[in-house]
């Protein structure tokens, strides 16, 4: 970890999770620094070892600041995130049994597909959703500054988008251990209902933020919402909603994908017993009221987990290689954060011109990791080679975490 501090140009210090500037990208650089120039920062900008540049803030990024919150330091996929759940299945047996539909890891990528929309699909019927009927249940006992009606929309909407994957990044990955056990973990948010959640509120951030002259400059797109505010506490509460939905739908994905390993495994093999563990589980993309150095601030962690003292995440690396399990050291110089995976190195248009659909799909095949993707066109935006080395991610945060368990991706179900 090093720091930079140049008191002419920053009013706050960035602490990097790298060995030094040059492996930093330009962007993202530029956009820490214009974190470093909040006037509601407290102690530092902390950047992990995957950080590269978002929209406003950097992926990878995390800042605490005092009585404010910035949608676009949260993200725009509130509560985008991780779930993972090991089995005593040995993954040969994934490998080797024979089915009418290929291996056994293929026929249970094919029920996932047919089970789970991928991509911008979602639900025909309303699925049950018992975050968004809490919060509609709540809407009588909170005094909103505003109900928008478009928002309101997304209510009814995000019942047919409940336990879908989504696309980009987001994945449903049957892997390894180093025991050869199998695990599944799934990789998603809380869709179409956060995006706007974080849209909206941005927007009115910006009306308000105009409106009383910020010394923050828009070209930043840093807009914030004073937490004690009314239209600060909306956004809070609508915050905690797409968190509660991203978590429900991530769970609920899982419990699918448990059931259909259960069912085929026990369809085509003497196994009948299957063990599952208790479920990892952590957020990616989110904001919460802790307590740091003397101060009670939120934490904006964008691409980054916490990493409490005895507290397990996950860290996933890019398709094909490896994710892992991790432990929290609860170092406070980083706001007990770590870590959210591999990080990109490259643009998604930069990685679908230069790594073909082909090249992409030939090179899982060599890794021996089965591809379930109902539109390949775009497959190349997510090829291994379009982000970080996991490892060398995992070799610079020693400090933050320790790994508990090492996973090798056996199959893969891209959005």
């Amino acid at each position: 970890m090093f720091t930079l501090f140049d008191p002419q140009l920053q009013k706050y210090p960035i602490k990097v999770w790298l060995e030094n500037e040059n492996q930093l990208e330009e962007e993202c650089l530029k956009q820490a620094k214009n974190l470093s120039n909040l006037p509601f920062i407290h102690k530092w900008v902390a950047l992990m070892p995957d950080a590269h540049s978002g929209y406003g803030m950097p992926i990878g990024g995390v800042i605490a600041t005092e009585q404010v919150i910035i949608p676009k330091a949260v993200g725009v996929d509130i509560g985008c995130g991780m779930e993972f759940v090991q089995t005593d299945i040995p993954v040969e047996i994934l490998t080797r049994t024979e089915t009418p539909n290929g291996k056994l890891a293929q026929a249970i990528l094919g029920d996932i597909l047919r089970n789970i929309p991928t991509g911008f699909e979602h639900h025909s019927k309303k699925q049950t959703c018992s975050s968004v009927v809490r919060f509609k249940e709540s809407l009588t006992q909170y005094q909103f500054n505003e109900i928008p009606t478009m928002l309101l929309q997304q209510l009814d909407d995000a019942q047919y988008q409940i336990g879908t994957l989504g696309s980009g990044n987001h994945f449903i990955e049957l892997q390894s251990d180093d025991h050869g056990n199998l695990g599944i973990m799934v990789h998603s948010g809380s869709r179409n209902l956060g995006f706007k959640i974080c849209n909206y509120y941005n927007n009115k951030a910006k009306e308000l933020n105009s409106q009383e002259k910020s010394s923050v400059l828009p070209e930043w797109d840093l807009a914030y919402l004073y937490t004690e505010s009314e239209t600060g506490k909306d956004y809070i509460r609508w915050m905690d909603l797409a968190l509660d939905f991203a978590r429900e739908n991530r769970r609920m994905m899982l419990e699918r994908v448990e059931n259909i390993v259960q069912n085929l495994v026990r369809k085509y093999t003497d196994i009948d017993k299957i063990e599952l563990s208790e479920p990892v589980s952590c957020h990616h993309n989110y904001a919460s009221l802790e307590k740091h150095y003397g101060k009670t601030v939120w934490v904006h962690r964008k691409g980054a987990i916490r990493a409490a003292k005895n507290e397990q995440g996950i860290v996933p690396g890019a398709m094909g290689t490896y994710s892992y399990i991790i432990e929290g050291k609860g170092n406070p110089e980083s706001f007990e954060s770590c870590s959210h995976g591999a990080g990109r190195c490259m643009s998604r248009t930069d990685a679908k011109e230069k790594f073909s659909v082909q090249e992409t799909v030939n090179d899982l095949k060599s890794l021996g990791v089965f591809l379930g993707k109902a539109k390949k066109s775009d497959v190349g935006e997510e090829s291994r080679f379009a982000y970080k080395e996991i490892d060398f991610v995992i070799a610079n945060e020693t400090d933050l975490i320790e790994i508990r368990k090492r996973l090798k991706t056996v199959a893969v179900v891209k959005g």
